[in-house]
């Protein structure tokens, strides 16, 4: 596997691996997941065009999953990371995520964060392995505040979330 930036052709495949890695919510009861439309074009490209979407490769160098990131606060916050059922359960996400780490090293920011699903296996149980931890509400920095209270615009809060950092 090879992890490599992004490219515009690579956007709509990752828009596809979004779809496919969504559908695995329907069987926890949350359709309103997994029908959500993965991130548009032109916000994948924003991303892409900013140094900050990454793609996993699997044979013939063709996307497998992704991870899309932005600086917030001092720390790298994942915004997305995603891996097609089809090579899931071989450390891709975690290769994304080890990758994202280096990342912000060299730029010099303090961690990773995130914002996720509590009650969802691969989700903030899966995190905890990778060593994240759970923010508590005082922890909250100006910008996840502000990522929360979009979440929570988008109807995101009908499921327990939690922000989560790693030093």
């Amino acid at each position: 596997m090879r992890i490599r930036p992004a490219t515009s052709d690579d956007l709509p495949v990752l828009q596809d691996i979004e779809r496919a890695a969504g559908a695995a919510f329907r069987d926890l009861g949350m359709a309103a997941i997994a029908d959500d439309e993965p991130p548009a074009l032109d916000v994948l490209e924003h991303y892409r065009s900013a140094g900050r979407a990454w793609v996993a490769c699997g044979a013939g160098d063709a996307p497998v999953g992704y991870l899309i990131c932005e600086p917030v606060d001092g720390s790298l916050h994942i915004e997305q990371v995603s891996v097609h059922p089809d090579a899931a359960r071989r450390g891709i996400g975690r290769a994304l995520l080890a990758y994202a780490a280096r990342i912000a090293r060299e730029d010099g920011l303090s961690g990773l964060t995130l914002t996720t699903f509590t009650e969802v296996p691969w989700n903030a149980p899966y995190y905890e392995r990778l060593g994240f931890r759970v923010l508590d509400e005082a922890e909250l920095t100006p910008g996840l505040r502000k990522i929360r209270a979009h979440e929570a615009e988008l109807g995101l809060e009908r499921w327990s979330r939690v922000c989560m950092r790693r030093t």
